[in-house]
């Protein structure tokens, strides 16, 4: 029996996490124990309690209650908290999803004590060493011993990086969880066809120049109809400088995985700066607008079902004018059966 120490600690990790700690309790339960740790970096009801609720992942085995604070300060905390359940529970392997704070943390902690660390959705790039996820991404490919890939691009980034030993393209463990629990969505009918828009990442939401401009962007296509899950830190923007969107935008309190997938199911077209929303919107053949200047899903954009727009004001307002939707669907991020392979290999390997 191997035992793995899990750490996560924001939404998209808690969506990962539930494919596989589903699995190690269900088909693997004779090969794995999991330890699963949850740092408290997203903490409120919406953001974190609302997930392990509706996705069947166990309650945390420890919360650290990290909270809010500087991305240094934050770190430490979680650094200190993580090494000492590993010189408690002494596992076989930490394993990480992703890339933030809750993702480098434990992977340090980890390192640091000669515990291999396993990293799933490794090799991504964005390019843009400002974004503080590509600094967290960047240096936990470096200390993993296991680097799960979600696609080809994933394995190339690494391998002109000079790491080739460990890793492993298996797909996305997030198509895994979109099969899984779309099957078991039952759609409401009442709204069909509005755009969906979320709006979380710090490059937006910490520039109030970048922020009026996507305000002023939505509200300009008043003849459309929005959806929009409000993240707290997006709020708290809007609020202290007093920007307003329309009466066509519904904004809203954020939501869970399954009420997430069914806004997906039933828009018409994403604007998204959410890594994880990108490739949902794939996942679901929906097409996505990304208010970033640099993506890590490089493959959406090839295949034309994603474009870039920054925080153009004008460039956001034409693509969603002009939008239409790709003749061909490629299936990049494999065949759902991530989670398997991963755990699989681990077993295998360790």
């Amino acid at each position: 029996m191997k035992k793995i120490v899990t750490v996560v600690g924001a939404r998209p990790q808690f969506i990962k996490a539930a494919v596989i700690s589903r699995l190690i309790r269900g088909d693997f339960n004779d090969r794995f124990q999991e330890v699963l740790v949850h740092t408290g970096q997203h903490y409120d009801e919406n953001m974190s309690e609302v997930f392990f609720r509706e996705m069947d992942i166990p309650e945390p085995d420890v919360n650290l209650e990290i909270g809010s604070g500087t991305h240094g300060k934050m770190t430490g905390r979680m650094l200190e908290g993580i090494e000492e359940i590993l010189l408690t529970e002494k596992p076989d392997a930490l394993l990480v999803y992703g890339d933030t704070n809750s993702t480098i943390a434990g992977a340090l902690a980890a390192s640091k004590l000669h515990i291999p660390v396993a990293h799933i959705e490794a090799g991504l790039r964005s390019f843009n060493m400002r974004m503080p996820e590509e600094q967290n991404r960047i240096l936990t490919d470096h200390i993993s011993a296991f680097l799960f890939c979600p696609t080809a691009t994933a394995v190339s980034n690494l391998s002109k990086e000079g790491i080739t030993e460990g890793v492993h393209r298996t797909g996305d463990v997030m198509l895994d969880a979109s099969l899984y629990y779309r099957d078991r969505l039952k759609p409401s009918e009442e709204r069909r066809g509005f755009i969906l828009a979320t709006i979380h990442r710090a490059e937006n939401t910490d520039d109030v120049h970048r922020m009026s401009a996507i305000v002023e962007a939505i509200n300009s296509l008043s003849d459309r109809q929005f959806v929009l899950p409000i993240h707290p830190r997006t709020r708290k923007m809007l609020d202290g400088y007093d920007l307003v969107f329309g009466d066509h935008v519904d904004v809203i309190d954020p939501v869970g995985y399954h009420k997430m997938l069914e806004l997906e199911s039933t828009c018409s077209a994403v604007l998204t700066d959410s890594g994880g929303v990108q490739k949902e919107a794939y996942f679901l053949r929906k097409p996505c607008i990304t208010m970033r200047d640099q993506t890590e899903w490089v493959e959406t954009i090839e295949a034309g079902w994603n474009t870039l727009v920054g925080a153009d004001r004008d460039r956001i307002i034409s693509t969603l004018t002009n939008l239409e939707e790709p003749d061909e669907w490629p299936e990049l991020y494999g065949d759902g059966y991530c989670g398997k392979d991963i755990l699989n290999i681990l077993d295998s390997e360790l």
